[in-house]
């Protein structure tokens, strides 16, 4: 029987996907880290140790997915009854504003260098070496953190995929960068691909922060996603008007509340009942579903209720979209 999405087992292997996903990212990023610092100094390019940098950050990025597998592994307490899943969202920021960090000090570096007019050496062949081999490297890791990404449902994982696949790019340049300067013996070609390097690395950044952000402010679901809602609560019978309804993603998985009317002369017991088969309804559409609050009105109830989404308000939003285009 597969576990319920947010049940304690499912944690359970959430944790050790995350766990096993963060050390392969761990180990494989140490050893490109190094690689690519040491052969960049060595071989003079300030582009190969730029990406090397931003490997090291991979390496950060690892340890602290290991010990966010750790904390949302852990129950719901008293202290945190939605349990400890946005760990992972705050981590995901603070990875933002290390990456932006990184990419803005590569920026700060290689640009003074150019400003001055600092005279720089010809890239060596190794720089060229491995920066060709670290590409293969990083498609392999991006593809691994992708996939364990997808099967644990973690936004942090793919968040790491997507940039490790930002890599591959980063280090594309920064061949094409080494490979003009060897072939113009221009040494200065370096230092500006050490600077579109930085610019790569903040617009990674600034696209993960968003959308950590985006989570933290309990947005994210798409009006397509509340149809589905909407069309789960119209396939149960005597279950109608569905309205003020929330989505919000905790880690991946979606918090739902939603109010629904129910015919007036229907028992505690009926009423109940129906709201269940609203609940399966929803998860029978609506993927990765943490969980599902469901309050039961009379038919006919009037309450001002200033938020949430109604199937009236989503078909006018739709409306006035079109309208718009």
């Amino acid at each position: 029987m597969k576990d319920e999405e947010g049940s304690p087992a499912a944690r359970l292997d959430k944790a050790r996907l995350m766990k096993f996903a963060s050390l392969t990212a761990l180990f494989g990023n140490l050893a490109l880290a190094a690689a690519k610092i040491i052969t960049g100094f060595f071989a003079g390019s300030m582009a190969l140790v730029g990406a090397g940098i931003d490997s090291l950050v991979d390496v950060v990025i690892a340890i602290m997915t290991l010990l966010v597998s750790r904390i949302i592994s852990r129950p719901a307490d008293e202290g945190h009854p939605w349990g400890h899943g946005r760990a992972e969202t705050v981590a995901t920021a603070l990875l933002s504003f290390m990456l932006f960090f990184a990419g803005a000090q590569l920026i700060l570096s290689s640009g003074r260098d150019i400003i001055l007019g600092y005279e720089r050496e010809v890239p060596g062949m190794a720089a060229l070496v491995v920066t060709a081999i670290s590409i293969a490297a990083k498609l392999l890791l991006a593809w691994s953190q992708y996939l364990f990404g997808k099967k644990a449902a973690s936004p942090m994982l793919k968040a790491n995929a997507k940039n490790m696949s930002a890599d591959v790019l980063l280090s594309l340049g920064v061949l094409i960068g080494i490979a003009l300067s060897m072939f113009f013996d221009i040494g200065v070609i370096d230092s500006w691909a050490a600077v579109l390097v930085g610019l790569w690395i903040i617009k990674a950044a600034l696209s993960i922060f968003l959308e950590a952000n985006t989570e933290l402010m309990d947005g994210g679901a798409s009006k397509a996603l509340y149809q589905l809602v909407f069309d789960a609560v119209n396939s149960v019978e005597e279950a109608g008007l569905p309205h003020r309804v929330r989505m919000r993603r905790i880690a991946g998985l979606w918090d739902i509340d939603i109010d629904i009317e129910v015919p007036v002369n229907k028992t505690i017991i009926e009423a109940h009942w129906i709201s269940f088969k609203v609940e399966e309804a929803i998860k029978s559409r609506v993927e990765n579903v943490y969980d599902i609050t469901v309050h039961v009105e009379p038919a006919g109830n009037q309450e001002s209720e200033g938020y949430g989404l109604s199937e009236e308000t989503l078909k006018v939003s739709q409306t006035g979209r079109k309208n718009l285009l």
